[in-house]
């Protein structure tokens, strides 16, 4: 069975600049069995309910200003997942749950994605996430789409293991020097994650230290309860990639199996 996974997909620059994280996600597809079809919960996408993509066919979107062109010149042409879609809304039967015609994907999945499936041979569908509900909710919906492990889906998770864009100043090193509580925060989620304390992690927010700072919006967490909540209470953790960019931006990625 494929593991879930957690992924921070950094800026949009991670497509193009050589980084530690960048190599990890390149190797990423190369080390897990071939996946059936893709689910991504991309901090990117927002809703009031659970909102899975279906369009005819994936349009890149290029959701980001400001950067070099050959960014806005990548295209990531996965197929769409309409069966997918369809099947994790019957799953999330009762929380309202449903689908949008339109939605092509944002750059929390084509990122990685291009990184790690550079083919674009796979199926992908994205669903949205609801920020206001926070974490309790996105472990529940995690869980909701645990069956489709069995049926040879890869459930990612996309966002930020830390995420204060507010501290981001042009001329930062990519290099900088880990902030102190950047590193107190990550060991905290890290040991939690670990442990399985999924009841510390849905209630990081308060317990967590400088958590509020790390994560002054919590789009950028959740997706890791989603991919959390998907693997099941039992599910063994293994952090797979940690490294630090600008000082604050912290990279860790995490499978669930």
């Amino acid at each position: 069975m494929l593991p879930t996974l957690f992924l921070s997909h950094g800026s949009p620059m991670t497509a193009l600049e050589d980084t530690p994280a960048r190599r990890f996600l390149a190797g990423l597809g190369a080390a897990l069995p071939p996946p059936k079809a893709i689910l991504v919960a991309s901090a990117h996408w927002e809703a009031a309910e659970p909102t899975l993509s279906a369009p005819a066919r994936n349009e890149t979107i290029h959701d980001f200003y400001g950067f070099p062109r050959p960014l806005y010149e990548l295209r990531y042409n996965a197929p769409a997942a309409p069966a997918l879609a369809a099947r994790a809304v019957d799953l999330l039967n009762g929380m309202g749950a449903v689908v949008d015609h339109a939605r092509g994907l944002d750059h929390g999945a084509w990122v990685p994605l291009l990184l790690g499936w550079p083919e674009a041979d796979v199926p992908v569908a994205q669903i949205s996430i609801q920020t206001h509900l926070g974490a309790a909710h996105h472990l529940t919906l995690g869980a909701a789409l645990a069956p489709l492990r069995d049926e040879g889906v890869l459930i990612i998770g996309s966002g930020s293991f830390t995420h204060d864009l507010r501290r981001f100043r042009r001329g930062v090193a990519l290099d900088a020097p880990e902030t102190a509580d950047v590193t107190a925060f990550s060991a905290w989620m890290n040991e939690r994650i670990l442990a399985r304390d999924v009841a510390a992690l849905a209630d990081y927010r308060r317990q967590a230290p400088y958590a509020v700072e790390e994560h002054p919006t919590e789009e950028h967490i959740l997706p890791l309860h989603v991919a959390l909540g998907a693997a099941g209470a039992e599910a063994r953790a293994a952090r797979l990639h940690s490294s630090v960019e600008f000082g604050f931006m912290r990279m860790d990625a995490y499978a669930f199996s």
